[in-house]
């Protein structure tokens, strides 16, 4: 009985764990292909999960900073989505590669024409982007994501130095140093649109299926995690068989 009640202590004690650190990688987030450097392009994709077992993510919406406005955004043809590319007018114009620049994208808005983010699933949503700006170090993304049954989920909360992870946080780019060429190590807006031929389509909509919630960018976070798990779970279950052996040679000394 003794060796039943610390074992399902252990259990609870494990998938406490296993809870608490599954939002870690349950946010919708931001990361470069390749890197994104300070005054050049860069490939990015944002990173959705879905996070419900009864709906399916049909539609996100990513908000591009305005204090540093972007005037090239080109995201990539996804299969079963649609994209739309909102601009704003710019109070002031940019001047891009010699030329001016009076508007730039506020906001890029993906629609499901099919069953969008099914339960269990993730879905990456690239996006060519610049030229990046050169005095931050980081750009904001505020992103909303809606489901299947009407919900609205807002990633809009900013990180603050030294405080807590909010629970919705925006996703945030990092940006890093410029390089010589001012590429950032991706191809530039140019770039992408000249190479828009039916073998790129294809790569482009292959890279951008909906893929396992265990995919390559979260397998080994979920796998450190997991791992971690079974080893709490397998000390407790240790300390436990060292307290019934330790008292069973006490009775039997007795």
């Amino acid at each position: 009985m003794q060796a039943s009640r610390i074992a399902a202590a252990a259990a609870v004690a494990g998938s406490t764990v296993l809870l608490l650190s599954s939002p870690a990688f349950a946010h919708v987030s931001v990361q470069p292909d390749g890197t994104a450097a300070k005054g050049g392009y860069a490939l990015v994709n944002f990173r959705v999960p879905n996070e419900r077992d009864d709906a399916s993510t049909t539609k996100l919406e990513v908000s591009f900073p305005t204090d540093h406005p972007l005037a090239s955004v080109m995201p990539e043809k996804i299969a079963g989505w649609k994209a739309t590319v909102t601009k704003t007018k710019l109070a002031k114009p940019l001047e891009v590669h010699g030329r001016k620049i009076d508007e730039a994208v506020s906001k890029v808005t993906w629609t499901a024409d099919g069953k969008g983010i099914e339960p269990g699933y993730i879905q990456r949503f690239p996006v060519s982007m610049g030229a990046l700006p050169e005095d931050t170090d980081e750009l904001v993304f505020k992103a909303i994501q809606t489901y299947s049954g009407g919900e609205v989920v807002r990633w809009i909360e900013v990180q603050e130095d030294g405080a807590e992870e909010p629970e919705n946080p925006a996703p945030v780019l990092a940006l890093s140093a410029a390089t010589a060429d001012h590429h950032g190590g991706a191809a530039t807006a140019e770039d992408t649109s000249d190479e828009s031929s039916d073998s790129a389509d294809d790569a482009k909509a292959a890279s951008a299926s909906t893929e396992a919630a265990a995919d390559s960018s979260g397998g080994s976070d979920t796998t450190a995690r997991v791992l971690g798990v079974v080893g709490i779970v397998v000390g407790a279950a240790g300390v436990a068989y060292g307290v019934l052996a330790g008292r069973r040679r006490t009775t039997s000394d007795a």
